[in-house]
């Protein structure tokens, strides 16, 4: 007798139907649960976009928005992480056509030298040395319509603005400022308030030098000889005739020479201002008068 088990569970296995969903049913005694649906509370039991829905009434969501006036982008929380990272330096732009529209509003001088101090004083113009940046670069935006005669300092400039300047029989230096000293020269009363002193302005890096001491872009420490040079170069490359900047025809220009440590016209590294005396203190240590004016 257990000997036919085998053959007959075998006969049963060759004989019985393919194993599809209409042939599987549950155990006799097992206990099936009844999940209860729960009916929609749109009309006639529709729900979602049925005929009575969003879809038909135009009410849905543009692309972009959940349900809110407000993009899902502009709800996420957003993490910066591009900012303040970067290491290369910035130079804001400052366009000619702004540079002469000041002038002509009476907020710059011709007969002074023009440098980050007196641009930044406008207002108009704004340099934030936390992200980066480290002057002005003069862009040639309106050399058509510039024809002031200035004597102008920034950090940075092309061919076509050196040329625009040197047209109109200007004069215009490149230098180098450190964060230290942008932030000095941005908000003067500031640094004069908390009784700092001048600092001195460093040399530019490495990477800075060789373009401040090229003279085809008019560098603060270029030779001067080669300076005048690369004059007439470019006004031969442009068509103008070179501007002559002798003392006696060109007073002006040469009222005021800044040193390359030397951040304001006419006050040296090292001195302090003092606002509520009215009064500039000067140094007499010879360590101190060493230190800022080596």
């Amino acid at each position: 007798m257990a000997s036919k088990i085998p053959e007959k569970a075998l006969h049963l296995i060759i004989n019985a139907p393919r194993v599809t969903l209409n042939s599987i049913k549950p155990l006799p005694d097992s206990y099936t649960l009844k999940v209860r649906q729960r009916r929609s509370r749109a009309k006639g039991g529709q729900s979602g976009r049925g005929n009575k829905g969003q879809g038909q009434r135009m009410t849905l969501p543009r692309l972009g928005f959940e349900g809110n006036n407000t993009p899902f982008y502009m709800q996420m929380p957003i993490e910066p992480y591009y900012q303040n990272h970067h290491l290369r330096r910035e130079y804001p732009p400052l366009s000619l056509h702004t540079l002469q529209r000041m002038i002509d509003l009476g907020r710059l001088n011709t007969e002074e030298p023009i440098d980050l101090n007196t641009i930044c004083n406008t207002g108009i113009y704004k340099i934030k040395p936390n992200d980066n940046e480290y002057g002005i670069n003069l862009t040639d935006e309106g050399a058509d319509l510039f024809t002031s005669r200035v004597n102008v300092e920034v950090q940075w400039a092309e061919e076509s603005t050196i040329a625009a300047i040197e047209r109109n029989g200007g004069m215009i230096t490149t230098r180098f400022y450190n964060p230290e000293c942008l932030k000095a020269v941005i908000d003067t009363q500031d640094h004069f308030r908390k009784g700092l002193p001048i600092p001195r302005c460093p040399l530019p890096p490495q990477d800075a030098l060789e373009y401040y001491m090229n003279p085809e872009n008019r560098g603060y420490l270029a030779d001067p000889s080669k300076l005048q040079e690369a004059r007439y170069a470019l006004a031969q490359k442009y068509g103008y005739e070179a501007p002559d900047y002798s003392m006696d025809r060109n007073p002006a220009l040469f009222k005021k020479m800044k040193d390359p440590r030397q951040i304001f016209f006419g006050l040296s590294p090292g001195w302090v201002v003092c606002l509520k005396d009215k009064a500039i203190i000067k140094p007499k240590d010879e360590d101190y008068i060493q230190y800022y004016q080596s």
